[in-house]
Protein backbone atom coordinates (compact mmCIF):
# COMPACT_ATOMS: atom_id res chain seq x y z
CA UNK A 1 0.00 0.00 0.00
CA UNK A 2 2.81 2.37 0.90
CA UNK A 3 4.64 1.64 -2.36
CA UNK A 4 1.45 2.17 -4.33
CA UNK A 5 0.90 5.51 -2.62
CA UNK A 6 4.48 6.58 -3.41
CA UNK A 7 4.06 5.50 -7.04
CA UNK A 8 0.86 7.50 -7.37
CA UNK A 9 2.44 10.57 -5.83
CA UNK A 10 5.50 10.23 -8.07
CA UNK A 11 3.35 9.86 -11.16
CA UNK A 12 1.32 12.90 -10.19
CA UNK A 13 4.49 14.89 -9.58
CA UNK A 14 5.91 13.95 -12.98
CA UNK A 15 2.68 14.90 -14.72
CA UNK A 16 2.56 18.21 -12.88
CA UNK A 17 6.20 18.86 -13.78
CA UNK A 18 5.44 18.11 -17.42
CA UNK A 19 2.62 20.63 -17.33
CA UNK A 20 4.91 23.26 -15.84
CA UNK A 21 7.55 22.68 -18.48
CA UNK A 22 5.12 23.01 -21.39
CA UNK A 23 5.94 26.04 -23.57
CA UNK A 24 4.02 29.02 -22.27
CA UNK A 25 2.79 31.99 -24.22
CA UNK A 26 0.69 34.93 -23.09
CA UNK A 27 -2.45 32.85 -22.71
CA UNK A 28 -5.63 32.95 -20.69
CA UNK A 29 -7.53 30.20 -18.89
CA UNK A 30 -11.12 28.97 -19.09
CA UNK A 31 -13.04 25.78 -18.40
CA UNK A 32 -16.06 24.17 -20.08
CA UNK A 33 -18.04 21.04 -19.08
CA UNK A 34 -21.33 19.35 -20.02
CA UNK A 35 -23.70 17.81 -17.46
CA UNK A 36 -25.50 14.77 -18.89
CA UNK A 37 -28.62 14.08 -16.83
CA UNK A 38 -31.77 11.98 -17.30
CA UNK A 39 -34.86 13.07 -19.27
CA UNK A 40 -32.85 15.31 -21.62
CA UNK A 41 -31.43 17.35 -18.75
CA UNK A 42 -28.35 18.66 -20.54
CA UNK A 43 -26.44 21.63 -19.13
CA UNK A 44 -23.24 23.26 -20.41
CA UNK A 45 -21.12 25.31 -18.01
CA UNK A 46 -18.11 27.51 -18.66
CA UNK A 47 -15.86 29.98 -16.87
CA UNK A 48 -14.22 32.97 -18.56
CA UNK A 49 -10.77 33.67 -17.15
CA UNK A 50 -8.79 36.66 -18.40
CA UNK A 51 -6.04 38.94 -17.12
CA UNK A 52 -7.75 42.21 -18.03
CA UNK A 53 -11.31 43.55 -18.16
CA UNK A 54 -13.11 42.07 -21.18
CA UNK A 55 -15.89 44.65 -21.14
CA UNK A 56 -18.43 41.85 -21.61
CA UNK A 57 -22.08 42.55 -22.34
CA UNK A 58 -24.94 40.31 -23.47
CA UNK A 59 -26.52 40.61 -26.91
CA UNK A 60 -29.63 39.14 -28.54
CA UNK A 61 -29.45 38.66 -32.30
CA UNK A 62 -32.48 37.92 -34.53
CA UNK A 63 -32.62 35.59 -37.50
CA UNK A 64 -31.92 36.98 -40.95
CA UNK A 65 -28.88 39.09 -40.05
CA UNK A 66 -26.44 39.72 -42.88
CA UNK A 67 -22.95 38.85 -41.67
CA UNK A 68 -19.42 38.98 -43.04
CA UNK A 69 -16.28 37.38 -41.66
CA UNK A 70 -14.22 40.53 -40.89
CA UNK A 71 -11.14 39.13 -42.67
CA UNK A 72 -10.83 41.35 -45.71
CA UNK A 73 -12.86 41.73 -48.92
CA UNK A 74 -12.93 37.98 -49.61
CA UNK A 75 -14.38 37.11 -46.19
CA UNK A 76 -17.09 34.49 -45.95
CA UNK A 77 -20.60 35.96 -45.86
CA UNK A 78 -23.79 34.47 -44.48
CA UNK A 79 -27.33 35.17 -43.31
CA UNK A 80 -28.16 33.99 -39.81
CA UNK A 81 -30.66 31.11 -39.71
CA UNK A 82 -31.16 31.20 -35.96
CA UNK A 83 -31.50 33.83 -33.27
CA UNK A 84 -29.08 33.74 -30.36
CA UNK A 85 -28.11 35.25 -27.01
CA UNK A 86 -24.37 35.74 -26.60
CA UNK A 87 -21.68 37.11 -24.29
CA UNK A 88 -19.10 39.36 -25.93
CA UNK A 89 -15.45 40.16 -25.37
CA UNK A 90 -14.26 43.74 -25.87
CA UNK A 91 -17.54 44.41 -27.75
CA UNK A 92 -15.62 43.00 -30.72
CA UNK A 93 -16.07 39.22 -30.52
CA UNK A 94 -18.64 36.58 -29.56
CA UNK A 95 -17.07 34.54 -26.78
CA UNK A 96 -19.99 32.38 -25.70
CA UNK A 97 -23.68 31.86 -26.34
CA UNK A 98 -26.79 29.79 -27.04
CA UNK A 99 -29.07 29.86 -30.07
CA UNK A 100 -32.82 29.30 -30.22
CA UNK A 101 -32.32 25.61 -31.15
CA UNK A 102 -30.39 25.00 -27.94
CA UNK A 103 -26.94 24.83 -29.55
CA UNK A 104 -24.26 26.24 -27.25
CA UNK A 105 -20.81 27.47 -28.32
CA UNK A 106 -17.89 28.26 -26.00
CA UNK A 107 -14.64 29.88 -27.16
CA UNK A 108 -11.58 29.16 -24.97
CA UNK A 109 -7.86 29.92 -25.14
CA UNK A 110 -5.39 27.42 -26.62
CA UNK A 111 -1.82 28.71 -26.87
CA UNK A 112 -0.75 25.82 -29.13
CA UNK A 113 -3.15 26.83 -31.91
CA UNK A 114 -1.61 27.04 -35.38
CA UNK A 115 -4.03 28.24 -38.01
CA UNK A 116 -4.31 27.56 -41.73
CA UNK A 117 -1.81 29.15 -44.09
CA UNK A 118 -3.80 29.10 -47.36
CA UNK A 119 -2.02 28.41 -50.60
CA UNK A 120 -2.78 30.03 -53.94
CA UNK A 121 -6.00 28.65 -55.38
CA UNK A 122 -7.39 27.75 -51.95
CA UNK A 123 -11.19 27.93 -52.26
CA UNK A 124 -11.81 28.33 -48.54
CA UNK A 125 -12.90 31.81 -47.47
CA UNK A 126 -11.36 33.62 -44.48
CA UNK A 127 -13.20 34.21 -41.19
CA UNK A 128 -11.85 36.34 -38.34
CA UNK A 129 -11.52 34.35 -35.15
CA UNK A 130 -13.67 37.02 -33.48
CA UNK A 131 -16.69 35.84 -35.51
CA UNK A 132 -16.05 32.07 -35.32
CA UNK A 133 -18.46 31.43 -32.44
CA UNK A 134 -21.17 33.58 -33.99
CA UNK A 135 -20.90 31.81 -37.34
CA UNK A 136 -21.63 28.48 -35.63
CA UNK A 137 -24.55 29.83 -33.59
CA UNK A 138 -26.03 31.54 -36.65
CA UNK A 139 -25.88 28.51 -38.92
CA UNK A 140 -26.40 25.25 -37.02
CA UNK A 141 -29.08 23.70 -34.84
CA UNK A 142 -27.21 20.57 -33.74
CA UNK A 143 -23.65 19.45 -33.17
CA UNK A 144 -23.95 16.73 -35.81
CA UNK A 145 -25.05 19.26 -38.42
CA UNK A 146 -22.21 21.60 -37.52
CA UNK A 147 -19.57 18.86 -37.62
CA UNK A 148 -20.82 17.53 -40.96
CA UNK A 149 -20.57 20.97 -42.57
CA UNK A 150 -17.43 22.24 -40.86
CA UNK A 151 -15.47 19.11 -41.80
CA UNK A 152 -15.78 20.39 -45.36
CA UNK A 153 -14.07 23.62 -44.24
CA UNK A 154 -16.11 26.29 -46.01
CA UNK A 155 -13.80 28.82 -44.31
CA UNK A 156 -10.47 29.01 -42.53
CA UNK A 157 -10.04 30.90 -39.27
CA UNK A 158 -7.70 33.91 -39.24
CA UNK A 159 -6.29 34.89 -35.82
CA UNK A 160 -5.78 38.44 -34.66
CA UNK A 161 -4.35 40.18 -31.60
CA UNK A 162 -6.88 41.10 -28.93
CA UNK A 163 -7.44 44.76 -28.03
CA UNK A 164 -5.41 44.24 -24.84
CA UNK A 165 -2.43 42.90 -26.79
CA UNK A 166 -2.87 39.15 -26.31
CA UNK A 167 -2.39 36.63 -29.10
CA UNK A 168 -5.73 35.38 -30.45
CA UNK A 169 -5.08 31.65 -30.03
CA UNK A 170 -8.39 29.87 -29.38
CA UNK A 171 -10.32 26.66 -29.75
CA UNK A 172 -14.09 26.10 -29.85
CA UNK A 173 -16.45 23.71 -28.06
CA UNK A 174 -20.09 23.16 -29.01
CA UNK A 175 -22.88 21.13 -27.41
CA UNK A 176 -26.60 20.61 -28.02
CA UNK A 177 -29.82 19.45 -26.39
CA UNK A 178 -29.05 15.76 -27.08
CA UNK A 179 -25.82 15.96 -25.07
CA UNK A 180 -23.67 15.70 -28.19
CA UNK A 181 -20.37 17.63 -28.14
CA UNK A 182 -17.57 18.62 -30.49
CA UNK A 183 -14.19 20.26 -30.00
CA UNK A 184 -12.57 22.24 -32.84
CA UNK A 185 -8.85 22.99 -32.77
CA UNK A 186 -6.34 24.18 -35.35
CA UNK A 187 -3.18 22.17 -34.78
CA UNK A 188 -0.18 22.42 -37.10
CA UNK A 189 -2.26 24.43 -39.57
CA UNK A 190 -5.01 21.82 -39.83
CA UNK A 191 -8.51 21.60 -38.40
CA UNK A 192 -8.85 18.79 -35.82
CA UNK A 193 -12.33 17.76 -34.65
CA UNK A 194 -13.27 15.56 -31.67
CA UNK A 195 -16.96 14.62 -31.91
CA UNK A 196 -19.07 12.66 -29.42
CA UNK A 197 -20.90 12.79 -26.08
CA UNK A 198 -17.74 11.65 -24.33
CA UNK A 199 -16.01 14.98 -24.97
CA UNK A 200 -17.65 16.72 -22.05
CA UNK A 201 -14.76 18.84 -20.84
CA UNK A 202 -12.40 21.37 -22.39
CA UNK A 203 -9.87 23.72 -20.78
CA UNK A 204 -6.71 25.11 -22.37
CA UNK A 205 -3.17 23.80 -22.87
CA UNK A 206 -2.04 21.25 -23.87
CA UNK A 207 -3.82 20.22 -27.09
CA UNK A 208 -6.94 18.10 -26.63
CA UNK A 209 -5.36 14.70 -27.40
CA UNK A 210 -2.78 15.32 -24.67
CA UNK A 211 -5.45 16.49 -22.23
CA UNK A 212 -7.31 13.23 -22.75
CA UNK A 213 -4.13 11.24 -22.08
CA UNK A 214 -3.44 13.14 -18.85
CA UNK A 215 -7.03 12.68 -17.73
CA UNK A 216 -6.86 8.92 -18.37
CA UNK A 217 -4.00 8.68 -15.86
CA UNK A 218 -6.03 10.41 -13.17
CA UNK A 219 -9.09 8.26 -13.92
CA UNK A 220 -7.01 5.23 -12.97
CA UNK A 221 -6.15 6.84 -9.63
CA UNK A 222 -9.78 7.78 -8.96
CA UNK A 223 -11.11 11.18 -7.94
CA UNK A 224 -12.00 10.07 -4.43
CA UNK A 225 -8.35 9.09 -3.85
CA UNK A 226 -6.63 12.23 -5.10
CA UNK A 227 -7.21 15.06 -7.56
CA UNK A 228 -4.71 17.67 -8.81
CA UNK A 229 -5.55 20.98 -7.20
CA UNK A 230 -3.65 23.73 -9.00
CA UNK A 231 -5.08 26.37 -11.34
CA UNK A 232 -3.25 24.94 -14.36
CA UNK A 233 -5.43 23.93 -17.31
CA UNK A 234 -4.49 20.23 -17.14
CA UNK A 235 -5.48 20.09 -13.45
CA UNK A 236 -8.74 21.93 -14.04
CA UNK A 237 -9.52 19.47 -16.86
CA UNK A 238 -9.13 16.55 -14.45
CA UNK A 239 -11.24 18.11 -11.71
CA UNK A 240 -14.00 19.18 -14.10
CA UNK A 241 -14.06 15.71 -15.69
CA UNK A 242 -14.39 14.03 -12.31
CA UNK A 243 -16.94 16.36 -10.73
CA UNK A 244 -19.25 16.80 -13.75
CA UNK A 245 -19.80 13.03 -13.64
CA UNK A 246 -19.63 12.62 -9.85
CA UNK A 247 -22.44 15.05 -9.00
CA UNK A 248 -25.92 13.47 -8.77
CA UNK A 249 -27.73 13.07 -12.09
CA UNK A 250 -31.30 14.28 -11.76
CA UNK A 251 -34.16 15.57 -13.89
CA UNK A 252 -34.97 18.07 -11.14
CA UNK A 253 -33.99 21.27 -12.91
CA UNK A 254 -33.24 23.26 -9.77
CA UNK A 255 -30.91 20.58 -8.43
CA UNK A 256 -29.23 19.99 -11.80
CA UNK A 257 -28.53 23.70 -12.28
CA UNK A 258 -27.19 24.00 -8.72
CA UNK A 259 -24.89 21.01 -9.25
CA UNK A 260 -23.65 22.42 -12.55
CA UNK A 261 -22.90 25.80 -10.98
CA UNK A 262 -21.00 24.05 -8.18
CA UNK A 263 -18.76 22.25 -10.70
CA UNK A 264 -17.80 25.36 -12.65
CA UNK A 265 -17.19 27.30 -9.43
CA UNK A 266 -14.92 24.49 -8.25
CA UNK A 267 -12.61 24.95 -11.24
CA UNK A 268 -12.71 28.75 -11.27
CA UNK A 269 -9.67 30.88 -10.41
CA UNK A 270 -10.23 33.28 -7.48
CA UNK A 271 -10.50 36.93 -8.43
CA UNK A 272 -7.14 38.69 -8.18
CA UNK A 273 -5.08 35.50 -8.34
CA UNK A 274 -2.10 35.32 -10.68
CA UNK A 275 0.83 32.92 -10.78
CA UNK A 276 4.38 34.27 -11.35
CA UNK A 277 5.92 32.80 -14.49
CA UNK A 278 2.62 31.34 -15.66
CA UNK A 279 0.76 33.93 -17.73
CA UNK A 280 -1.76 31.29 -18.84
CA UNK A 281 -3.46 31.47 -15.44
CA UNK A 282 -5.91 34.33 -14.94
CA UNK A 283 -8.80 35.18 -12.63
CA UNK A 284 -12.33 34.06 -13.45
CA UNK A 285 -14.34 37.12 -14.55
CA UNK A 286 -17.68 35.45 -15.29
CA UNK A 287 -19.43 32.12 -15.66
CA UNK A 288 -22.31 30.94 -17.84
CA UNK A 289 -24.62 27.97 -17.38
CA UNK A 290 -26.68 26.96 -20.42
CA UNK A 291 -29.82 24.88 -19.87
CA UNK A 292 -30.36 23.22 -23.26
CA UNK A 293 -33.73 21.69 -22.40
CA UNK A 294 -35.36 24.88 -21.20
CA UNK A 295 -33.35 27.20 -23.48
CA UNK A 296 -32.23 29.30 -20.52
CA UNK A 297 -28.88 31.09 -20.44
CA UNK A 298 -27.52 31.93 -16.96
CA UNK A 299 -24.83 34.55 -16.40
CA UNK A 300 -22.80 35.13 -13.23
CA UNK A 301 -20.22 37.90 -12.91
CA UNK A 302 -17.67 37.40 -10.15
CA UNK A 303 -18.21 41.07 -9.27
CA UNK A 304 -22.01 40.89 -9.05
CA UNK A 305 -24.09 39.78 -6.04
CA UNK A 306 -26.63 38.03 -8.25
CA UNK A 307 -26.96 35.32 -10.84
CA UNK A 308 -29.44 36.21 -13.58
CA UNK A 309 -30.68 34.44 -16.67
CA UNK A 310 -32.27 34.96 -20.06
CA UNK A 311 -35.21 32.80 -21.17
CA UNK A 312 -34.74 32.56 -24.92
CA UNK A 313 -38.49 31.92 -25.30
CA UNK A 314 -39.02 35.52 -24.14
CA UNK A 315 -36.77 36.99 -26.83
CA UNK A 316 -38.17 38.00 -30.22
CA UNK A 317 -35.83 36.55 -32.83
CA UNK A 318 -38.06 37.42 -35.78
CA UNK A 319 -36.08 38.38 -38.89
CA UNK A 320 -36.03 42.13 -39.35
CA UNK A 321 -36.02 42.90 -35.64
CA UNK A 322 -33.11 44.92 -34.28
CA UNK A 323 -30.23 43.49 -32.31
CA UNK A 324 -30.60 44.14 -28.58
CA UNK A 325 -28.07 44.60 -25.82
CA UNK A 326 -28.03 43.99 -22.07
CA UNK A 327 -25.36 46.37 -20.79
CA UNK A 328 -23.30 44.97 -17.92
CA UNK A 329 -20.31 47.29 -18.12
CA UNK A 330 -22.11 50.20 -16.45
CA UNK A 331 -22.38 48.39 -13.12
CA UNK A 332 -26.07 47.50 -13.45
CA UNK A 333 -27.19 44.55 -11.33
CA UNK A 334 -29.77 42.07 -12.62
CA UNK A 335 -31.64 39.22 -10.98
CA UNK A 336 -34.08 36.63 -12.29
CA UNK A 337 -35.10 36.60 -15.95
CA UNK A 338 -33.51 39.66 -17.60
CA UNK A 339 -35.00 39.13 -21.07
CA UNK A 340 -37.16 42.25 -20.83
CA UNK A 341 -34.14 44.43 -19.94
CA UNK A 342 -32.46 44.08 -23.36
CA UNK A 343 -32.53 47.33 -25.34
CA UNK A 344 -32.02 48.06 -29.07
CA UNK A 345 -28.44 49.08 -29.71
CA UNK A 346 -26.04 49.84 -32.53
CA UNK A 347 -24.41 46.58 -33.56
CA UNK A 348 -20.75 46.11 -32.66
CA UNK A 349 -18.21 45.17 -35.33
CA UNK A 350 -16.21 41.96 -35.15
CA UNK A 351 -12.52 42.53 -34.55
CA UNK A 352 -10.96 42.42 -38.04
CA UNK A 353 -8.22 39.97 -38.95
CA UNK A 354 -5.57 40.56 -41.57
CA UNK A 355 -5.20 37.93 -44.29
CA UNK A 356 -1.52 37.60 -45.18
Amino acid sequence: MKRATIAIALGATLLSLAAVLMPLRAAQACTRAVYLGPDDTIITVRSMDWQSDLGSNLWAFPRGMQREGAAGPKSIRWTSKYGSVVSTAFEAATADGMNEKGLVANLLYLAESEYVKPSSGDKRLPLSISAWTQYVLDNYGTVAEAVSNLRQEPFYVVPTMTPDGKEGALHLAISDSTGDSAIFEYIGGKLVIHHGRQYQVMTNSPIYDQQLALNSYWEQIGGTTMLPGTNRAADRFVRASFYINAVPKTANNREAIASSFSVIRNVSVPLGISTPGQPNIASTLWRTVSDHKNKRYYFESTRSPNVFWVDLADMDFTAGKSAKKLTLTDGAVFAGNAAAAFKPAELFKFLPAEVK
